[in-house]
């Protein structure tokens, strides 16, 4: 089992960036593709960004695309979501999830989440 705990949301400008982390706790956090989701006020959530098991292979919402980078450090049991340039309309709560199914696009794909940071973009 996985426990994630997500961290680094807050405040910022459009234009500005954050580096949302998630602490994994588990022996196997390894074997684990991860990937982080996103959800605001009356929408469904949505895929952002995965990266494989390996940490070889990522894949990133259209949306996203270019302004953000996600990583994974094993040594420290926490994936990354580095995020630049943000716009207003990537305020949302941000959650990080794991994965046995590989890295995909797919919410119902995850079988562990954490319980989420809020991202707030101003204008």
């Amino acid at each position: 089992q996985v426990q994630l705990v997500e961290s680094g949301g807050g405040l910022v400008q459009a234009g500005g960036s954050l580096r949302l982390s998630c602490a994994a706790s588990g022996r196997t956090f390894s074997s684990y593709a991860l990937g982080w989701f996103r959800q605001a006020p009356g929408k469904d959530r949505e895929f952002v960004a995965t990266i494989t098991w390996r940490g070889t292979g990522a894949a990133y919402a259209d949306s996203v695309k270019g302004r953000f980078t996600i990583s994974r450090d094993y040594a420290q049991n926490t994936v990354y979501l580095q995020m630049n340039s943000l716009k207003p309309e990537d305020t949302a709560g941000y959650y990080c999830a794991a994965s046995t199914r590989g890295a995909t696009r797919n919410a119902y794909d995850y079988d562990y989440w954490g319980q989420g940071t809020q991202v707030t973009v101003s204008s």
